[in-house]
């Protein structure tokens, strides 16, 4: 009897299974060897009195704050009652654009494409206010060497604008100020801008590198890529000199010299039919703790899926989320009096005490699912693995031995005689006790399908025992 020992490798839905790629990688992260869970969600935050659209924390010395916004307010976590405090200035905010956030110096710097740059001064900030008169309304902001930089100004969709430097207050051109503009007249509509030592501006038709170069230009342009731009602004995600961005063909990573295709032949196909077209909705974050950037976008199925690749590895994996938006934040501390807030008793808390959670500014996968901020620390979530075909002669699968670390799993086969049959998985076995599943599928096509069971922490791989049709 031959055992096949299978090793759960990529996920490669853009090519055929007899090329021997997995055909799922659902709910699970990509690991070295195998794939880990992706934890569920768990309620951070009481409500808010209205739904979330962003979430982004401040930081001064050891002291992290969280905040979120909304369609017309700005809110800020109180981490003793997990409330969302309402910080908007006097009279609220107008327009339905997504806030984004940047923290310059002490100052958390926000924008909507519809209120002049909005600022809180951190740890003694009682309300958001105008961070100046002379402060452009900006679809986005980030801060490049000593600069903030908006992007995508009122009236100037392909405008760069940048303050004073080391002075987030001055945005008036001219005099002793380094504050200035740049349009940039080809490429398009601006729909994202990354910053650090350089500033990276994602147009639709182009991507342009901006390097501060001192007077009298103070900032250089160059670009980089014609043609290949930036389809979606809520794709672009920041990891140190990496830029994360999905193109009118698929999904690209750029590092301020060069721009790489990540998805093709990967998942670019797969990502196109399984998006809705009509979509209203799409965020983008990383998880730095499994290094991996996701995105969030609605699907044709009316849910919200993720896409999630570990650029380490350069491998993908896929599953669900009922968040309706993603982001890195750092949490708040919470002390053990703290904790009630959370839950009647420490044995009834659906997170973890050796979670990151619990941990004030450490850096976290969360988001928010309506007006909630939500982390992604729960137990983990349904998850399965479909393999590709084994085997191209007649044969019958008899036993399989789910290899799943600090877990279990019940297994499936659907098994064929031509490509061109439909795909159909047997009832699921769970594992014995002696990690044994017993089998009987006879095809010349076989695909195994794994579902992890328990507190699991690494799905491995299979093995399988196929022989020949009609042997025993």
């Amino acid at each position: 009897m031959a055992e096949t020992k299978i090793v759960f490798g990529e996920w490669l839905p853009d090519q055929p299974g007899v090329s021997g790629a997995l055909q799922a990688a659902y709910n699970v992260y990509p690991q070295q060897v195998g794939y880990g869970p992706i934890p569920s969600l768990a309620n951070y935050s009481n409500n808010a009195s209205e739904n979330l659209t962003a979430v982004y924390s401040g930081k001064i010395s050891s002291t992290s704050t969280l905040f979120a916004g909304g369609a017309t307010k700005l809110f800020k976590y109180d981490s003793g009652t997990r409330n969302l405090n309402d910080v908007s200035k006097v009279g609220g905010y107008t327009g339905s654009g997504k806030w984004k956030f940047v923290q310059f110096g002490d100052v958390l710097l926000a924008t909507n494409n519809s209120q002049k740059i909005q600022s809180f001064t951190l740890n003694s900030g009682t309300a958001f206010a105008d961070v100046a008169a002379s402060a452009p309304i900006a679809e986005y902001i980030t801060v490049v060497r000593d600069f903030v930089v908006a992007a995508n100004i009122a009236s100037y969709p392909n405008r760069v604008q940048w303050s004073d430097i080391n002075d987030e207050t001055d945005w008036t051109s001219g005099g002793a100020s380094q504050s200035d503009f740049q349009d940039i007249p080809d490429g398009g509509d601006i729909q994202g801008i990354t910053g650090g030592e350089f500033g990276l501006v994602l147009l639709e038709k182009s991507i342009v590198r901006m390097s501060y170069v001192g007077s009298p230009l103070y900032f250089q342009f160059d670009t980089i890529s014609r043609e290949i731009g930036c389809y979606e602004p809520g794709s672009v995600c920041q990891y140190g000199n990496m830029t994360f961005f999905l193109s009118d063909d698929g999904f690209y990573m750029c590092d301020g010299q060069r721009v790489t295709p990540i998805g093709a032949e990967k998942v670019d196909r797969w990502f196109w039919d399984d998006l809705e077209p009509a979509y209203n909705n799409f965020s983008s974050a990383v998880d730095p703790i499994k290094k991996v950037v996701i995105w969030c976008y609605q699907n044709t199925t009316g849910g919200n899926s993720l896409l999630i690749y570990n650029w380490q590895l350069g491998r993908w994996s896929y599953g669900a989320t009922a968040a309706s938006y993603i982001a890195s934040a750092a949490t708040s501390s919470t002390s053990l009096e703290g904790l009630d807030s959370f839950s009647a008793s420490l044995d009834a808390l659906t997170v973890s005490l050796d979670s990151r959670q619990w941990l004030g500014g450490k850096l976290i996968f969360a988001g928010a699912s309506g007006a909630r901020i939500v982390t992604f620390e729960g137990s983990p979530m349904s998850a399965f693995i479909e393999t590709g075909d084994l085997s191209a002669s007649a044969s019958l699968i008899t036993l399989a031995r789910p290899q799943i670390d600090n877990g279990s799993a019940t297994v499936s086969v659907a098994s064929r005689e031509m490509l061109d049959d439909t795909i159909t998985y047997s009832t699921a076995v769970a594992a014995s006790n002696e990690n044994r599943v017993s089998l009987r599928s006879s095809g010349k096509y076989h695909r195994i399908k794994v579902v992890p069971t328990g507190n699991w922490t690494t799905m491995a791989g299979v093995d399988v025992n196929i022989v020949g049709r009609g042997r025993r």
